[in-house]
């Protein structure tokens, strides 16, 4: 009589160690990897001074929430901003310009202006900002 052995099936192979494998990877690149893109020179970012006290003197430009302008309390047409800050300028060139914008001003209103005030000659630009006293909703 002759007996023959069952066939055997062969287990599927499974793919739990390839999964293994695939994290431990993803971990090892994700802890050597760069997450952000770096500038190729060290940058430090400024700090914000809040909490101290504005310095005195000079002149204030104010920018309203739908981008009207204003020169130390004056309202000032855009097409004569340049001007009633160029004539503060010129009597005292080492005068500190704050800039005071609402905050809903758009930034297009704001940013180009400091780059303007910068043109006209001006040395020190303030930012008036005022700080948080509860902590933003998210």
């Amino acid at each position: 009589m002759k007996l023959s052995r069952p066939v055997t099936k062969q287990p599927p192979e499974t793919i739990v160690a390839l999964i293994d494998v695939v994290f431990f990877l993803l971990v090892f690149f994700m802890l050597i990897g760069r997450m952000d893109a770096t500038a190729p020179f060290e940058v430090t970012p400024p700090t914000a001074g809040t909490g101290a006290d504005m310095p005195s003197g000079g002149i204030t430009v104010s920018v309203s929430a739908t981008g009207a302008f204003a020169v130390d309390g004056i309202s000032v047409d855009e097409a004569n901003l340049d001007g009633e800050i160029a004539v503060q300028l010129e009597r005292s060139p080492e005068l500190l310009v704050r800039l005071n914008a609402h905050r809903a001003t758009e930034l297009r209103h704001v940013l180009p202006l400091v780059s303007r005030i910068e043109a006209l000659g001006a040395q020190q630009v303030v930012l008036v900002v005022t700080p948080e006293t509860t902590p933003p909703v998210r």
